[in-house]
């Protein structure tokens, strides 16, 4: 059952969207109820088996407790591809 929304949003965004859902073949309502179906919906957990060899290795290194995955990921990066 469809039911009527009335939002109120900045002209310049509605004009954009409207441009936008047009160059995709769609109405910006169907944008918009998509939009919110996905931001709503339930979220369940993608339970993954580890391999053997993934289970082997689980818990033999130890990290301390200073150590930042995202810098030494991009100063690896850095090396392997900047060649500096």
């Amino acid at each position: 059952m469809n039911t009527k929304l009335t939002l109120t949003l900045d002209k310049d965004v509605i004009e954009k969207a409207k441009r936008y859902a047009s160059n995709k073949g769609r109405s910006l309502s169907d944008l918009i109820e998509n939009y919110l179906k996905v931001l709503t919906e339930e979220k369940t957990e993608k339970i993954t088996e580890l391999t053997p060899l993934v289970k082997s290795l689980k818990g033999s290194f130890k990290a301390p407790e200073s150590f930042d995955y995202k810098k030494e990921l991009a100063r690896g990066l850095k090396k392997k591809y900047l060649k500096e």
